[in-house]
């Protein structure tokens, strides 16, 4: 395993969240021309990291949409890969009203973004996927799990960046990591710098943890053909869905420390 270099995620996460949450892009609702210019914007995004991003077209009932992956082949001995993904679809505009989609789950996107840049020559393989319309079906993972490709993770950064419903009040820097618990030891020992308070359920409610990991977000198609899947999330807010998720809403210092034990963990694997 060669290691990692680590340093703090640099101010582009935040530059990402609020590019992609502005009115520019329209909320980014699924086959709409803010959610052709997310896609864009990723691709650009890849492309100056000197990777080759690629693009995966399908067609839904409201349009045309994209996944952008990007494939990087670190190690020629093995044709496994850990697939990290996150869904860069929102909700658009509705009635006038715009739904930014910061918290989500343009976090998300950010991180992953943060995470190709940092992992792309650490000597594995990865797939770096941002998805598209997750609000339809999963349609994006759906699409994306059809790829020929031989997964042995799929890591899934769904909602990530605030700190304004934590499970402990006391403790705002947290983070839930559904699927975990069998790999505790492992994500404990990479919070040894991070710091976080890291949870293995949704709210300790074994329901909500049920939902949120085996049907509601965009590991579940991959974990359908068998894949070891793990999935980061702060978790729902009163925010979330609603014109309040805006950029200045998130915590940028904790979602940087999130990004961090998720890049120590993976070096960890």
């Amino acid at each position: 395993m060669l290691a990692v270099v680590c340093f703090p995620a640099s101010a582009g996460i935040e530059k990402d969240v609020r590019h992609l949450s502005d009115t520019l892009l329209e909320g980014r609702r699924p086959g709409s021309r803010g959610g052709a210019e997310a896609a864009a914007y990723i691709y650009r995004r890849f492309e100056q990291m000197g990777l080759e991003p690629r693009l995966q077209s399908f067609k839904t009932d409201k349009g045309v949409c994209r996944n952008v992956y990007v494939v990087c082949r670190g190690d020629l001995r093995s044709a496994n890969y850990t697939l990290i993904c996150a869904h860069f679809d929102g909700l658009g505009l509705y009635k006038g009203v715009l739904y930014p989609g910061a918290d989500c789950n343009a976090s998300g996107v950010a991180v992953l973004l943060d995470l190709a840049a940092r992992l792309q020559k650490d000597g594995r393989n990865y797939i770096f996927a941002a998805l598209d319309s997750h609000s339809d079906g999963m349609d994006g993972a759906v699409n994306m799990a059809s790829l020929p490709y031989k997964l042995s993770w799929v890591i899934n950064l769904d909602t990530i960046g605030s700190t304004l419903a934590p499970p402990n009040k006391y403790r705002p820097d947290f983070l839930i990591v559904l699927g975990g618990k069998p790999y505790e030891k492992q994500l404990e020992k990479a919070n040894a710098g991070p710091k976080l308070r890291l949870y293995y359920d949704y709210y300790r409610s074994k329901a909500f943890t049920d939902y949120f990991y085996n049907k509601a977000s965009d590991q579940v198609p991959f974990m359908r053909k068998g894949t070891k899947a793990v999935m980061f999330t702060s978790g729902i807010t009163m925010n979330t869905n609603k014109p309040e998720d805006s950029a200045a809403t998130l915590d940028y210092a904790v979602l940087e420390r999130r990004a961090e034990l998720i890049l120590l963990w993976l070096d960890s694997l």
